[in-house]
């Protein structure tokens, strides 16, 4: 279990999650799509567990914008997205808290805030309220160890309903921020950003571990408590923060000028700025809250970190279209809490026009988007450009700015990168990752058809375990035999601007066996189609026809996608938004979802002004369902969808 730590093993143990398996392969994996619903469930809660504890395992950014981002994208309902992240509850019982500690929602843009402000906007129309008149409070939001004092417990945030008594920092002498005074509700044990740096950081890896330490049972060491003694660290409630007061039309024009005034107000950890709606309690009545968080407040995160940084070399990786992309291998540095190593550098082109090759010198940023980021070249030297295929070692060829490798029948990585491309897609096999796929295609399997031939005997010759070898042949099986779409299963061959998509969108209008006898104004008459995607989409089915048909064969267990026509005669929701919400007793939302979509509804996530139904299951507020109706939106329980849709 070389990943963790002593202590985080502890703190999972505590929050009583198993993580050895998991965290051993999460660690050798980069790419949460490859990762079982439940894996990347499991994992979330781990991350979250440890960075509550104070011993973070992976960055703020990357929880955000990987791994919950691919949740998100999966299952944009799932109840993991609606609740609050629990702190971890150690020992002691849980005790109710005085009201609920929710959490805040997030944005890392500028149109994220300009999105909420709409969201007052329209909130103080319905309440007969003039917008320029809303008064917005913005705060640092405090990156440390959510707390509720009530005057004379003080509480963990916990699962933001229940937590667990901590009055016991009071008694260590811990003080409170602000004007002194208990009892001010929500707030974070913090320590002095100052104090810290000359006087904790020998014993304790970041402020997040100092906080945690804090509010053990065990007797704290001799530098922790005179952190407390010399009011480096206290508990600060939020009412109390220093703040900038405004109009909303103030926070549009000078949003910049407000973020890096509000991010220098406290000599704390800060990770962003909190805005909110003050002094109108009707609008904020009216906009409610999500299971989650506040509609009335939001936290603007900005995570961009720059820095100079020297490529060591730029390295060719060839796709499976047989575009070479250029990675630039860098010096590592540390931006946004992780080490970069490697960064795009998009195409040849670029690389060309702007001299990246070793030595070069770049600006480097990483955003709240992850992906590390080529801002500029501050010294260029000459560009490294390579002449052929670094996995087949075939000429390479110009087009436009991008170089390709034309050997598409024999190049490894190309052969490769659509095997693993097309089990990624299908989405409902596993085992078919990277090292697999590399071990078959050595060992002299060169497509998906031939994969699908194999047998226990021929899997044993290539060195395959006999367990790892029955669990193949078993997800072989699965994937034939599990119900998946038939636009998905035609993504899966990874056809030319072909992406999810658009596969539905040509199965609304022809059955899928049909689709290779499509003439370009076939394709054109689709709505989305242009008529160069629709060149090249007829070009590209007619090269992968055979290869599909052979696969096809095999027998999959597709669902058909209804047309359109199909749709608006027999849907009576057919054009309709419809959003749902709560614990469905029918199936999953996310199934209910697709149910809805194939009888040609569009499903949102969130009620708007332009959502026709509100489906509403078990455990639903009712300010979400007033909300809802003052919207003019129909809300309606689920048995009563069920007879709307026969």
């Amino acid at each position: 279990m070389q990943y963790l730590s002593k202590t985080q093993l502890k703190l999972l143990k505590a929050a009583k999650l198993d993580s050895t398996q998991l965290i051993t392969q999460i660690a050798t994996q980069a790419d949460p799509s490859r990762l079982t619903d439940e894996q990347l469930l499991a994992f979330l809660q781990v991350c979250n567990a440890l960075y509550r504890g104070g011993e973070p395992l992976i960055s703020d950014a990357d929880y955000d914008f990987i791994f919950l981002a691919e949740l998100q994208k999966r299952h944009p309902n799932h109840p993991y997205l609606e609740t609050i992240e629990p702190e971890i509850a150690w020992s002691e019982k849980t005790v109710v808290l005085p009201e609920p500690m929710l959490s805040t929602e997030k944005t890392y843009s500028q149109s994220g805030i300009e999105k909420w402000l709409n969201r007052l906007k329209k909130a103080s129309e319905n309440c007969a309220v003039d917008f320029s008149s809303l008064l917005i409070r913005a705060t640092p939001k405090l990156d440390g160890y959510a707390a509720y004092d009530d005057g004379k417990i003080l509480y963990t945030r916990g699962d933001g309903r229940k937590g667990t008594d901590i009055s016991r920092v009071f008694e260590r002498g811990l003080k409170v921020g602000g004007n002194g005074e208990r009892g001010q509700g929500a707030g974070e044990i913090v320590v002095s950003q100052t104090y810290f740096n000359n006087h904790l950081a020998d014993y304790f890896e970041n402020s997040r571990n100092f906080q945690a330490s804090v509010i053990k049972e065990k007797d704290l060491e001799q530098h922790a408590l005179d952190a407390i003694q010399n009011h480096a660290a206290i508990f600060f409630p939020f009412a109390q923060l220093p703040a900038w007061q405004g109009s909303a039309l103030q926070v549009l024009t000078d949003f910049d000028s407000i973020i890096e005034k509000v991010l220098v107000l406290v000599d704390y950890d800060v990770d962003g700025v909190v805005f909110e709606l003050i002094d109108n309690d009707p609008i904020k009545q009216y906009l409610g809250a999500t299971r989650h968080h506040h509609r009335w407040q939001i936290a603007y995160k900005s995570n961009v970190a720059t820095a100079e940084v020297v490529v060591l070399s730029v390295t060719p990786q060839t796709s499976r279209s047989g575009r070479v992309n250029p990675v630039a291998e860098l010096t590592p540095t540390k931006l946004s809490g992780a080490i970069i190593s490697r960064a795009t550098a998009h195409h040849y082109g670029m690389v060309k026009d702007l001299g990246i090759g070793e030595n070069t010198l770049i600006e480097l940023t990483r955003s709240g988007l992850v992906i590390p980021k080529i801002e500029r070249v501050i010294i260029p030297k000459t560009a490294q450009i390579p002449k052929y295929c670094p996995s087949c070692n075939s000429e390479l060829v110009w087009d436009s700015d991008y170089l390709y490798c034309l050997n598409t029948t024999q190049c490894p990585a190309q052969i490769e990168n659509t095997i693993e491309h097309f089990f990624k897609t299908l989405a409902n096999v596993d085992g078919f990752g990277q090292k697999t796929v590399e071990k078959l295609h050595a060992s002299g399997i060169n497509s998906v058809y031939a994969i699908y031939q194999l047998d226990m005997t021929q899997l044993l010759e290539m060195g395959f375990g006999e367990k790892t070898a029955q669990n193949l042949l078993d997800q072989l099986q699965r994937s034939r035999s599990v119900a998946i779409e038939d636009w998905r299963f035609l993504g899966a061959f990874g056809i030319y601007r072909m992406g999810l998509g658009n596969c539905e969108r040509l199965l609304q209008h022809h059955h899928l066996l049909d689709i290779f006898k499509l003439t370009v104004e076939d394709v054109i008459n689709i709505e989305g189609f242009a008529e160069k995607t629709s060149a090249a989409v007829v070009e590209c089915l007619a090269k992968i026809q055979a290869d599909f048909m052979q696969i096809h064969q095999l027998g999959f267990n597709l669902i058909q996608t209804p047309f359109i026509t199909e749709q608006q005669t027999i849907s009576r929701i057919s054009g309709k938004t419809v959003v749902f919400t709560g614990t469905m007793i029918h199936g999953k939302r996310d199934d209910m979802s697709k149910e809805a979509k194939r009888l040609g509804a569009k499903v949102g996530s969130a009620v708007t002004g332009k959502t026709d139904f509100l489906v509403t299951g078990t455990d639903v507020g009712a300010a979400k369902i007033a909300a809802a109706m003052e919207k003019g939106v129909q809300v309606i329980p689920e048995e009563e969808y069920l007879a709307l849709i026969g």
